[in-house]
């Protein structure tokens, strides 16, 4: 990788986080400080009202491990990391220590995601694909202590890994993702389109083709390794999966969660209405990546689209279908398909009028779903 994508890459990382630094003080400031206050702020109280749902879960089990069945449902790696750093820096440090990982893995992901548009598009694609990744509408949960940034540096480091045909890094790598979010497990999908791709390389013969498919178990390894603990500590190896329930996800077909919230915004919610707007943001974001996913299918790599329509239908299978919301959690959880970023920096560079339109309503709707973000509002 060049150097000079490098720089242009850590100048977009800075520019963002520096973006995101002054909604939060703007906002924190003309929203949570009484009027005429003369007290000066400290930097890091402003920045802790990004300790917010979720990243509050990780920290709490990076501080005190597992305590109630519905924290299973949160993978270990992540919440490991913080406190393999954190207990030797002392109580003060886990928010910080998680708030830089997720920096630092946003960083890797972006030279990843640079790499892979690159070898598909060129330098013009890379660069967009980066420049739309960092200003997405809920890409503020790269900014706080959300494993989103961390699955995504092993997910796109196994993608690059098999392009390259290193087949063992790509295996450790998925792995790693496995133990980080659950849907790391779907990993084993890409890598199993990519030895197909190189079959008339790989399947000289039987004992080539082993030890091709052998790496590949370390993918599903991660996710049993966490079964194993979930099994020794609740005697349920599947915890994570059932108490999903209590966010109402229950198994159905892919289309009944998106049917159910068309449904759902036309019929059962008023105009104005809270879960309506959530409604909007949820099937906007997965209707958007359904057809990136269609638009993307001959320009990128085969082993891309197969990893972006996996996660997308590990996501559709597992409605909410007795919430007010049925899509929830799918303008975060469409982040992890990256490589649809790719696709769409290449519709950006052939429709500039889309790329400017693109780049203002992503950064304005950023600034405004941060600002409910941290303070407090409900936004999953």
């Amino acid at each position: 990788m060049k150097f000079s994508a490098i720089l242009r890459t850590l100048w977009l990382f800075v520019l963002t986080r520096v973006l995101l630094v002054i909604v939060t003080y703007v906002g924190y400031i003309l929203l949570n400080t009484p009027r005429d206050s003369t007290q000066a702020v400290k930097l890091e109280d402003m920045l802790m009202v990004w300790a917010r749902w979720d990243a509050l879960n990780f920290l709490r089990i990076a501080q005190h491990g597992y305590q109630v069945p519905t924290d299973f449902a949160f993978f270990p790696f992540f919440p490991l990391l913080i406190a393999s750093i954190s207990q030797y820096l002392g109580p003060w440090s886990y928010w910080l220590v998680g708030f830089m990982l997720s920096n630092l893995a946003l960083f890797g992901t972006l030279l990843l995601l640079y790499q892979l548009a690159a070898d598909i598009g060129g330098e013009k694609v890379a660069c967009k694909a980066q420049l739309l990744f960092c200003i997405f509408p809920t890409s503020f949960y790269f900014f706080t202590a959300y494993n989103e940034t961390l699955f995504l540096f092993f997910a796109l480091g196994t993608l690059l890994a098999l392009r390259r045909h290193h087949w063992w890094t790509a295996g450790l790598l998925g792995c790693l993702a496995a133990l980080t979010r659950s849907v790391g497990l779907m990993l084993v999908f890409p890598f199993l389109v990519e030895l197909w791709l190189q079959k008339d390389r790989v399947a000289i013969n039987k004992r080539t083709l082993f030890f091709c498919l052998l790496p590949m178990l370390l993918i599903p390894l991660g996710t049993a390794l966490y079964s194993l603990y979930c099994w020794y500590s609740t005697g349920d190896p599947i915890i994570f999966a059932t108490v999903q329930e209590n966010w109402s996800r229950r198994s159905a077909w892919p289309w009944a969660g998106i049917a159910s919230a068309i449904y759902d915004l036309i019929w059962e919610q008023p105009f104005g209405s809270f879960y309506q707007a959530h409604i909007l943001l949820d099937l906007g974001a997965t209707l958007s990546f359904l057809a990136l996913l269609l638009a993307g299918w001959r320009r990128i790599r085969l082993s891309y689209s197969i990893y972006n329509l996996i996660l997308l239908l590990f996501c559709l299978v597992n409605p909410s279908l007795t919430h007010a919301d049925p899509l929830i959690s799918m303008q975060r959880l469409v982040l992890e398909e990256a490589p649809a970023f790719i696709t769409l920096g290449f519709l950006c560079i052939e429709h500039p009028r889309l790329d400017k339109a693109l780049q203002v309503f992503f950064a304005a709707l950023l600034v405004t779903l941060s600002m409910i973000f941290y303070m407090n509002s409900w936004m999953v």
